[in-house]
């Protein structure tokens, strides 16, 4: 190039570099052009997901550092430089471009949701200068609620109990949540759902309760939950087999074959049926007149077709006379339960006893039929009424026997007139009593005559008196025995006799 050229360019170099000396000197020409610059306003993000938040400088921005915060307490979130830097494992820088301050949050959770914002600092000597941050981008998380729970109650309930059930689940956001109980299926009234907290949080839990009456036939039942929330794009549901919250206690029936009465050492064999109980686990015990007696044979349970379960025992016994009227008990325990049971009485058909041979004798000495215990009662009435009839005639026979054979004497003393009572004070005077009695005698035609039957003799003599003794002296003879005649064989009747005495008092 020739020397002139050049010196014709030097001059045009030299005005553009004092050009551009101008405009770094003119204050503001560089603060106008740098800016922060955050996009988003708003941002939503399911639980779980990658967040990437948005922001660039422009410009010729100071050296520095670039930090986030969160919320209006501006909680450190991401330094690129300094002594926090590292702090944060889930948040990272996308790329390192000085411009380009955009991070990105990794696994987000419910407690991520706020307010971002980026911020540019000037370093300085000893604190940092900001030099501008962005407008913010508000984050919000969704989260999905947790898979329900559905629990029952504590203990098995029978048919016709009412019982609650629960169903909770956890850690969604936002706030809202519909919870639906399905029973087979088909929807049940309204249940009674609660949200915690009440306030604003980062995220929520709900707890539902329903009540509902067993039944039998709640075997194969199933109660659902089912929750609906803006987190899901289907809902969730958790189930719960009302078998796991049911008892049903068996029906128990005792019969006999054959049935009824049954004749003397036949073969009597008795059925136990446990039948619709629920759960499987059962057994089965016989009783004789209350006391444990052969557990029988019993058989496998079997399956309903509604999921219940029917047990049987069969009980073998021999129809002896000392089993007549006993009673057999079939007792069954079911689920660690009160035994319940069921009975039925073995009646015997005993033969009647035979004329003169001992009802003992047939081999039995168990209780005796009613039959036989009726005629034995009428029997010793009968032996009774005969005693008491045989007791009255003997003794009608002793009181007419006595009446014939004895033989009363009276003696009494004629009236006295006044002139013999002045005799009779005479003490010279004797007196006595001369009894001699004696039978009348008949002869019969047939026999030789009897013997007279001696005769009694009683005399009463009174002596003479001391002088001084001036006493009337008596003789008085009431109801004396003085003769009793043999008793006559039959044919001929007795006869009767009375006898009687007279008392004379002679004067002399």
């Amino acid at each position: 190039m020739e020397p002139g050229a050049r010196r014709a360019r030097a001059p045009a170099r030299g005005l553009t570099c004092l050009l551009l000396l101008g405009l770094l000197a003119w204050p503001g020409a560089g603060a106008q052009e740098f800016q922060v610059l955050q996009p988003q306003g708003a941002v939503s993000v399911s639980a779980g997901e990658n967040l990437t938040l948005n922001c660039s400088v422009t410009g010729n921005p100071p050296a520095g550092p670039v930090k986030w915060f969160k919320g209006p307490t501006r909680q450190l979130v991401y330094a690129d430089s300094g002594s926090d830097k590292g702090s944060f494992p889930r948040v990272t820088k996308v790329n390192n471009i000085d411009t380009d301050l955009t991070i990105r949050i990794s696994d987000t959770r419910p407690e991520d949701a706020g307010t971002y914002r980026c911020v540019k600092f000037k370093k300085g000597l000893r604190v940092d200068e900001e030099m501008g941050s962005g407008a913010g981008t508000a984050v919000s998380v969704s989260a999905r609620p947790s898979a329900p729970s559905v629990s029952g109650p504590p203990s098995r309930a029978e048919p016709g109990t009412p019982v609650n059930f629960t169903c909770t689940s956890g850690g969604f956001s936002p706030r809202n949540i519909t919870v639906t109980w399905l029973k087979n299926g088909a929807p049940l009234p309204a249940p009674q759902t609660r949200v915690l907290p009440e306030h604003e949080s980062v995220s929520y839990n709900v707890s539902s309760t329903v009540g509902l009456n067993l039944s039998a036939g709640d075997v194969r039942s199933q109660l659902t939950c089912q929750i609906e929330h803006s987190a899901l794009a289907a809902p969730l549901r958790g189930t719960y087999n009302l078998s796991h919250a049911l008892r049903v206690p068996p029906r128990l029936q005792v019969s006999s074959d054959p049935a009824g009465p049954v004749t003397r050492n036949e073969s009597v064999m008795f059925t136990c049926r446990a039948e619709g109980f629920y759960p499987q686990g059962a057994s089965l015990s016989w009783l004789e007149n209350g006391n444990e007696t052969d557990p029988g044979k019993p058989s496998r349970p079997t399956e309903n077709p509604d999921g219940t379960f029917t047990l049987q025992s069969f009980l073998e016994v021999r129809a002896t006379e000392q089993r007549n009227q006993s009673v057999f008990t079939c007792r069954a325990v079911h689920d660690s339960q009160p035994p319940v049971s069921d009975s039925t009485t073995l009646r015997v058909s005993l033969p009647h006893a035979e004329p003169g041979k001992d009802p003992a004798s047939s081999g039995g000495e168990g209780p005796l039929p009613e039959e036989k215990m009726i005629y034995i009662a009428v029997a010793v009435v009968c032996v009774v009424l005969v005693i008491l009839l045989i007791a009255v005639v003997c003794l009608i026979r002793v009181r007419q026997r006595k009446g014939k054979s004895s033989a009363s004497v009276r003696l009494q003393e004629p009236e006295k007139s006044p002139s013999a009572a002045l005799q009779d004070s005479d003490p010279n005077n004797l007196t006595y009593a001369d009894l001699n009695f004696e039978k009348p005698k008949k002869r019969s035609t047939r026999q030789p005559p009897e013997p007279s039957p001696p005769s009694e003799y009683a005399c009463i003599q009174k002596g003479r008196p001391a002088a001084a003794d001036n006493n009337l002296t008596y003789a008085d003879l009431d109801m004396v025995h003085l003769s009793k005649a043999p008793k006559r064989p039959a044919p001929w009747p007795e006869e009767g006799a009375s006898e009687y005495a007279s008392v004379q008092i002679q004067r002399k």
